[in-house]
């Protein structure tokens, strides 16, 4: 029987997709699906506050990021006490989960059981694939781990057949509200698999900032809204941020009924198993007409605000 910690949301997914979720002893903080993983230990927590608004968590991530590595805090007396032969952790972004250096840091220090560290760094889809690869591999369930990728991109590609040849809408993907930031790594790919026209394919980055006038000058179809670790509730409430600006009032999106808000937190921003019901979600705002709104309530709803 492994011992595994996961430090990140979406490979806690991932373990569990594979079958070992029993063999799980512990999670990070923002670790919330499936629903059981929230009765495990918590080795992980913010160095700064969560509440607040968009550009008052911006500043405060930024501040912490001038001054250390992650914005997160590895509790590796925890991790000693859990005695853990795997722990999950990432590369990719160090506003999203532990940073492997604090990670490598509390293993060299404390962590008795020496475990094998299993890093991540999910950029593009072929990497989320990687990614479940390599925890399978690591686990000892290589072809698990092939199968389950099989089943994921068997998917994607019933998606990409049925919008194929289709007119596409041009997109927005509004990824962080003040500062704007448009959708980076994995996004630009899933829009152009679910059928649609990236506005903003020329931005690059992980999180692209974007203006006003960009959206002016683009005037996309369909806004989709979907700040990285909100859910629906709380997006909804930051709409404000949107909905005063002379700008974002005039867009063609905006006229039409065509803003859409969808659940960043479960969706979109990780890269694990769900990350083709994201694909799915944009394939549902972009062409209703070949899509039945499967997710539409609990993933995404249209905003009427």
């Amino acid at each position: 029987m492994h011992r595994i910690v996961s430090l990140i949301a979406s490979s806690t997914e991932i373990v569990h997709a594979l079958g070992f979720g029993d063999q799980m002893v512990g999670r990070s903080h923002e670790c919330d699906y499936p629903e059981g993983v929230k009765e495990l230990p918590v080795c992980t927590e913010p160095k700064f506050r969560t509440d607040g608004t968009s550009y008052e968590i911006d500043q405060r991530v930024r501040a912490v990021l001038q001054e250390a590595l992650s914005v997160y805090r590895v509790d590796a007396a925890k991790l000693e006490s859990l005695k853990p032969s795997h722990i999950i952790t990432q590369t990719q972004c160090e506003v999203c989960a532990v940073s492997l250096a604090d990670v490598e840091a509390a293993a060299c220090r404390l962590i008795s059981s020496k475990p094998t560290i299993v890093s991540l760094e999910p950029n593009q889809l072929a990497d989320i694939w990687q990614d479940i690869l390599r925890i399978g591999t690591a686990l000892g369930a290589k072809q698990e781990a092939l199968a389950l990728i099989a089943r994921l991109k068997k998917r994607v590609k019933e998606i990409t057949e049925k919008v194929q040849g289709r007119q596409k809408p041009k997109i927005a993907f509004i990824e962080w509200l003040d500062p704007l930031m448009t959708g980076g790594n994995w996004l630009p790919e899933l829009i152009e698999l679910a059928g649609g026209e990236n506005v903003f394919a020329d931005a690059k980055g992980r999180a692209p900032r974007v203006s006003w006038q960009d959206f002016q000058l683009r005037d996309p179809d369909v806004i989709v809204v979907s700040p990285c670790g909100f859910d629906l509730e709380r997006t909804r409430s930051e709409m404000g941020l949107l909905k005063g600006n002379q700008v974002y009032e005039g867009l063609r999106a905006v006229a039409s009924g065509r803003v859409f808000l969808v659940d960043g937190n479960q969706f979109m921003n990780r890269p694990g198993p769900r990350i083709v019901d994201s694909l799915a979600i944009l394939a549902e705002i972009m062409h209703p007409a070949l899509f039945p709104p499967e997710h539409q309530g609990h993933g995404w709803l249209r905003y009427s605000g």
